[in-house]
């Protein structure tokens, strides 16, 4: 009970460690405190202590308390690192995503933390939405690898994808394959700047919108961690939107976690209570998506494993 009382400590020194980048300094040859202070401006003391407590959660180790190294656990926080984790750990503890947890008991009254809805609340807060698209395209880039290849399909549009990697992704494993993305106007930056790299431009378009009024026409309609973050009304019309979008044969999927069992030690209820505390969204089970896809004149025909804990949702036209 206490470790779980006291959890939330674990959850700062890992997103410090991840904003004062402990992984890149200590690795691969291991730093001092002396020498951490001097390249992140900090308070001696306060360093030795901090990274004390990192070596206590396993995230360095010292054999003479004053040389520090790194450990495997702390180099999934690298800046340089393929697939790392250092944008997931510092939006994790943001002030956007701790402050609801803080009021969680008040969600559940009510049904809201923030006291605005949760986009909005970002809108007004430039660094902290910048901190969100870092970690949402993180955690896309360890999808995207595992996500099944579009087969057919000849243009998938990425509902609400940001920067697009995951349509880039499948872009790159299928040259005739052409590639959009919906998302809001300031997102576009960001997904001309990937697919340059891509070197598959003239595949690539980035629409400017609102998945609420329209999706573009594509045989693949790709819905990455979108409908948790809304109602089921909300969720309704995004996928209406995305069948009145859809090419003779074309269909849609849907990756989301899925939450089917009670009292099973996996973190998918815990999920929920973020989604709770920071949004209307919520996971949802199997059935609860199946009921979503009838409403907007859909069929659930397939459902896969994408990655850890991810599952695809495959549904055509009713």
């Amino acid at each position: 009970m206490m470790q779980m009382m006291n959890g939330y400590w674990v959850t700062q020194v890992v997103r410090t460690a991840a904003e004062l980048r402990i992984a890149d300094h200590l690795h691969p040859d291991g730093a001092t405190a002396a020498e951490v202070t001097a390249a992140e401006s900090l308070d001696p003391d306060s360093t030795f202590r901090f990274l004390r407590a990192c070596a206590s959660l396993g995230l360095a180790t010292s054999t003479d308390g004053k040389w520090f190294d790194s450990t495997s656990l702390l180099d999934t926080l690298r800046g340089d690192e393929p697939g790392s984790l250092r944008d997931l750990a510092l939006w994790g503890g943001a002030a956007s995503h701790w402050l609801p947890w803080g009021r969680l008991a008040d969600a559940i009254r009510t049904s809201t933390a923030l006291g605005a809805p949760f986009f909005d609340w970002l809108a007004a807060r430039p660094g902290e939405a910048e901190v969100f698209t870092n970690s949402m395209t993180a955690m896309t880039r360890i999808l995207a690898h595992q996500v099944p290849d579009a087969i057919n399909a000849e243009v998938a549009v990425d509902v609400g994808g940001a920067g697009g990697n995951l349509v880039q992704t499948l872009m790159g494993r299928h040259p005739g394959l052409t590639g959009m993305v919906l998302d809001l106007p300031h997102a576009g930056t960001e997904a001309d700047a990937s697919v340059k790299g891509l070197g598959a431009a003239d595949r690539f378009t980035f629409v400017g919108g609102d998945f609420f009024e329209q999706v573009p026409s594509g045989d693949l309609q790709l819905l990455k961690f979108v409908l948790h973050d809304w109602d089921d009304a909300a969720c309704v019309r995004i996928l209406r939107n995305c069948r009145e979008a859809l090419q003779p044969g074309g269909r849609v999927l849907v990756m989301e976690l899925l939450i089917d069992k009670v009292g099973k030690l996996d973190p998918e209820p815990l999920m929920d209570l973020n989604m709770m505390a920071l949004s209307t969204g919520r996971e949802r089970s199997t059935d609860e998506f199946e009921a979503l896809f009838h409403r907007a004149g859909l069929e659930l025909v397939k459902v896969s494993s994408a990655a850890y804990l991810v599952s695809v949702l495959e549904a055509e036209p009713a």
